[in-house]
């Protein structure tokens, strides 16, 4: 007969349940590993289409080839003690969406680390297991790719350990975190084992079930009385066209039925009485409804049109908030108005006032905590600061295609005062580039003002950087990083904290190449222009006063005539081919225009096109801006 100690611990832990969250730096094979997880538990029918990387949903997320938003799926499996259902939360592997990292840990009670077999801890790494071990979480280390022909399994299992060590004591955590458990897997071939392989080898299991059977052993399952009155966290918000917002939450304690009425706990310490609507599980990759739902469980909630991330759902009798999500500090800003161009409205956008600009801006705030948007001096222009310069440029990139026109100023850091003194943010970067380039890039990054800290090799013709880099130094390193390692180099930072003021960097050596006048790009004027740079535009197309057509290779501005005609004559000349021998201008994508854009400089977005333009556009007013700002200086 069981004791009455036995039958409590039974209501507070849910054996039925496991809470994961998958973290790794960018590329190491997340989404991969989920996609064979859920392949292996049936969540497909033989007749489902399998589609690579299906938690990437979005349209920039599969092009990109990277994870932006943290979603959650289910995998079932079955155990000799009955089912099982594995909630996986697949979060962003890339720096500038450590919020969502953030949020994904809140979720869970333990985490699967992966690590490529070859690249080994990386930045992003160290990030999202500085927060694992913050939180008390336990940690599985996952060996990725051991298949790669460059693998050096035993290596990066030295270098986890190590990691794991460094950080335990940063954070405070002991020394029993070393006793992990290692799995070598290809995520790939859908296999893993906890023999290790050769390097270069596959693991020696056909299938993942050692996977699932770590994972059942050492992520416990979630404690939490269904019988105590509830108390459910906001984890991230959904949306859909019948239901409106959805909340998805973890419910910390209690039970929640759908219909019933709680007590909604918001951030400015009211309580509302709310009703739920809909209550929704999630199974493989498609939400059900559901009656009800009980502690540890992960639910969609609709009913509550204005509930943020951070709120709490609670028992009506008893309300009772939990701790807000909180995430670290931005580091990167920009500025985002409407179009001020000559040729506003002439870009395909459809979304070009002030008022539909700023709802669009605050609704982003509802579901991206890592966002914050502030008023500039003008009424028609917002200063949005972000993690990173790449969560910036993608709010950007999918506000254009959503069909807005808009401003966008140069990326800029945002500063701190401590102690009276002016601290700027600073990143990590970690570079693997072949050694033939190590004078470029020593050479790139000490005019960055950046740092060595780290130097070693593969023993493969590569070397392995790590330097301490103000973040603004960062601010268009990537493209001329590519063109000085010719493509070959791997370069991946991460938030090091604040610094003192590092001095002042330049970072473009270039000058722009200005329109001096509105009209159309003409071929004749292109090619007498050739030699005095690269060239953004080609003939047939508008441009106006003040807008940048190309690349100066001297540091100053040029201020060019592109719209210059061919005089008629009554002699004759050879009109053939003039298109052939013009070069082909240099399209800027949206990360390259911001990278380009200097100070003076912004960028004009919409659908169709992506330009650079001057922030004043006369030529003369800038003249005299130029003067103003020597005489300060």
């Amino acid at each position: 007969m069981p004791t009455a100690t036995a039958s409590i611990k039974e209501t507070l832990v849910r054996n039925d349940l496991r809470n994961v969250a998958i973290v790794a730096h960018v590329d190491h094979g997340k989404t991969t590993l989920v996609d064979a997880m859920l392949r292996q538990s049936g969540a497909f029918s033989e007749r489902a289409e399998l589609v690579d990387r299906v938690m990437d949903s979005g349209e920039l997320e599969r092009e990109k080839g990277i994870t932006i938003l943290a979603k959650n799926t289910a995998v079932r499996r079955h155990t000799p003690d009955g089912p099982v259902t594995i909630n996986v939360v697949d979060t962003p592997g890339h720096a500038d969406f450590g919020g969502e990292v953030e949020r994904g840990l809140s979720m869970v009670d333990g985490v699967v680390l992966l690590i490529d077999a070859s690249e080994g801890p990386l930045p992003q790494t160290r990030f999202v297991l500085r927060k694992t071990l913050a939180a008390g979480l336990p940690v599985i280390l996952v060996v990725n790719k051991v298949d790669r022909p460059d693998a050096r399994i035993s290596e990066v299992v030295e270098e986890a350990h190590d990691l794991l060590l460094d950080l335990a004591s940063e954070v405070g955590a002991d020394d029993s975190v070393l006793d992990l458990p290692v799995v070598y897997a290809s995520a790939r071939a859908g296999r893993a084992s906890l023999n290790q392989p050769e390097d270069g080898g596959l693991p020696d299991e056909e299938n993942l079930d050692v996977l699932f059977e770590v994972l059942f052993k050492h992520i416990p399952a979630p404690l939490g009385d269904s019988d105590a009155p509830l108390r459910a966290l906001v984890t991230n918000l959904d949306a859909s066209s019948f239901l409106g917002r959805i909340a998805l939450c973890r419910i910390e304690a209690g039970t929640i039925r759908k219909g019933e009425t709680v007590a909604w706990c918001r951030e400015d310490g009211t309580i509302q009485k709310v009703r739920i609507t809909e209550l929704l599980i999630t199974e493989a990759l498609d939400r059900v409804p559901a009656e009800s739902a009980k502690a540890g469980d992960l639910v969609a909630i609709a009913g509550i049109p204005d509930i943020t991330i951070g709120d709490t759902l609670a028992d009506v009798d008893n309300p009772e908030p939990l701790p807000r999500i909180t995430v670290d500090e931005p580091a990167i800003s920009m500025t985002i108005g409407v179009n001020t161009s000559p040729l506003a409205g002439r870009g395909g956008g459809t979304k070009l006032t002030a008022r539909v600009l700023k709802a669009r801006l605050d609704s982003e705030l509802v579901g991206n905590v890592s966002v914050r948007v502030l008023p500039t001096e003008r009424p028609d222009t917002w200063e949005v600061q972000g993690r990173g310069e790449l969560a910036l440029a993608i709010l950007v990139e999918q506000m254009k295609r959503e069909g807005f026109e808009l401003t966008v100023g140069k990326p800029q850091v945002v500063t701190k005062t401590v102690d009276g003194k002016l601290h700027e943010p600073f990143e990590r970067l970690t570079i693997d580039a072949p050694e033939e380039h190590l004078g470029a890039i020593t050479q790139l990054l000490a005019n960055r003002k950046g740092r060595m800290e780290n130097m070693s090799g593969h023993g493969s013709g590569r070397i392995k950087l790590e330097y301490v880099v103000p973040s603004r130094g960062l601010i268009g390193f990537r493209t001329e990083f590519l063109t000085e390692t010719r493509g070959t180099g791997i370069a991946n930072a991460v938030s090091e904290g604040y610094a003192p003021w590092a001095g002042e960097i330049r970072t473009r050596h270039n000058g722009s190449l200005v329109a001096d006048r509105s009209g159309q790009i003409t071929a004749y004027a292109m090619i007498q222009l050739a030699d005095r740079g690269t060239f953004f535009v080609e003939p047939g197309a508008e441009a106006y006063e003040g807008m940048v057509v190309g690349e100066n290779p001297r540091a100053e501005d040029l201020d060019v005539n592109v719209c210059r005609e061919k005089k008629l004559t009554n002699m004759r000349t050879s009109t053939a081919d003039v298109m052939e021998t013009l070069a082909r201008p240099r399209k800027l994508s949206l990360e390259e225009a911001l990278e380009f854009c200097a100070a003076d400089e912004c960028v004009e977005v919409a659908p169709e096109v992506v330009r650079v333009r001057k922030v004043i556009l006369d030529a003369n007013q800038r003249g005299r801006e130029r003067s103003r700002n020597k005489l300060r200086g």
